[in-house]
C-alpha cells in the first residue's frame, strides 16, 4: 500500500494573540418570533507595542470572533513601551462616561488592571502598570478609553523632537 505522502505545510506563528474580551447576544424580534445574533469585542496584540480591537457580529459566534479580528486588524496603534515594560507618564483616556487613569509602575508591579482594560495593556506589551477606572464600565467603552489614553502617551523623544530641543532640555 502505497499512499500519496504530500509534505506538511507547516504553519505559520501567528502575527497576533488574539482574546475575546465579550460575546453579547443580541435578539431582534420579528413576526415569526426572536433572532439571535451574536456580537464579538476582540483585542488583538503582538505584546511589543502594537494592539488593536474590533467588534464582529454574525449569526453565529465564531464568525462574529473572525469580523471582531478583521476589524481589530485595520484598527491597530503603536504604542511606547519605556524599559520594555511601562508607560512613559500619567495619562487619562475618556470615552463616553468611561475614563481611564494610567499611571507608569515600578518593575516588579504587574498589571494592576480589571476586565477589558487588562487585556488591552497585556496585549500592549505592558508588565508594570497601574490603572483605574472611573465611571462607566461598559467593556466597549473601556476599551475605547484605554485607546484614547494610549494614544496620548508620548515620550522624552517625541517632546524634544517636536519642540525642536534636546533631550536634556525638555522638564
Amino acid at each position: 500500500m502505497s499512499q500519496d505522502r504530500r509534505p506538511r505545510r507547516k504553519r505559520e506563528p501567528k502575527e497576533f494573540e488574539e482574546r475575546v474580551v465579550t460575546i453579547n447576544r443580541v435578539t431582534k424580534v420579528v413576526k415569526g418570533g426572536r433572532r439571535f445574533r451574536f456580537s464579538a469585542l476582540v483585542i488583538i496584540g503582538d505584546k511589543k507595542g502594537r494592539v488593536g480591537f474590533g467588534t464582529g457580529k454574525a449569526n453565529e459566534v465564531p464568525d462574529a470572533i473572525r469580523k471582531g479580528v478583521e476589524a481589530a486588524k485595520g484598527n491597530l496603534i503603536d504604542v511606547s513601551l519605556i524599559n520594555n515594560s511601562t508607560i512613559p507618564h500619567s495619562v487619562v483616556g475618556t470615552y463616553g462616561a468611561g475614563e481611564v487613569l494610567l499611571r507608569p509602575a515600578s518593575e516588579g508591579t504587574g498589571v494592576i488592571a480589571g476586565g477589558s482594560i487588562r487585556v488591552v495593556l497585556e496585549l500592549a506589551g505592558y508588565t508594570d502598570i497601574l490603572s483605574k477606572c472611573i465611571g462607566s464600565r461598559t467593556p466597549i467603552n473601556m476599551v475605547r478609553a484605554t485607546f484614547a489614553a494610549l494614544e496620548e502617551l508620548k515620550t522624552v523623544n517625541e517632546v524634544a523632537k517636536a519642540r525642536g530641543l534636546k533631550v536634556s532640555e525638555v522638564r
